[in-house]
């Protein structure tokens, strides 16, 4: 019987740990990644849109990213746009496309980013424990109104932190995974 209701947290705990692993990927490890231009927003004709949606992204080299815009006249919208964000880089303009050269990471910002990553990790695992919390909100009040015994609560209870162990263990693999990958040289 409630077998539905863990699919239904089940599947939230996942999108927290998709959204994590997104936000891993928007931060840049030293080469050129175009998911790292996935937050930033254009104001284009009065309204926010991402960047991969009015131009082409290509990566001729491991340390450069070229967006070509479909609409020139987009060039200097998305290079104001680059330039306000907390990317870091000063794109290079010449009237048709933008180039953005990444520069090796010092030590200092490698240090940055991974503290970075430890708060999007965090987030994530906060995100998951709320997630567990509601559940267990939920099926106390089922108990209550006599829809599960008591038995089936403290089974939920041991399955929902069963879920919530899981989930966050394959949030401390990916938050591994990306500050090794941060810490190479």
């Amino acid at each position: 019987m409630l077998k539905d209701e863990y699919k239904v947290y089940e599947e939230k705990m996942s999108k927290s740990i998709d959204s994590v692993s997104a936000d891993f990927a928007s931060v840049r490890a030293g080469r050129a990644n175009a998911s790292v231009l996935d937050r930033i927003m254009v104001d284009y004709y009065g309204s926010p849109t991402p960047i991969q949606q009015i131009a082409s992204i290509t990566s001729p080299d491991p340390r450069s990213l070229v967006i070509q815009p479909w609409d020139t006249s987009a060039v200097k919208l998305i290079k104001k746009a680059i330039e306000t964000s907390d990317l870091g880089i000063n794109p290079q303009d010449d009237g048709r496309s933008l180039r953005l050269a990444f520069p090796q990471l010092t030590e200092e910002r490698r240090k940055e980013l991974v503290k970075q990553i430890h708060k999007y990790g965090e987030n994530g695992k906060v995100a998951i424990r709320n997630i567990r919390r509601d559940a267990m909100d939920y099926f106390k009040k089922m108990e209550k109104k006599s829809e599960i015994t008591e038995d089936e609560l403290k089974a939920a209870e041991k399955d929902l932190q069963k879920m919530t162990d899981d989930s966050c263990k394959k949030i401390d693999e990916l938050l591994a995974k990306k500050e090794k990958e941060l810490m190479a040289v």
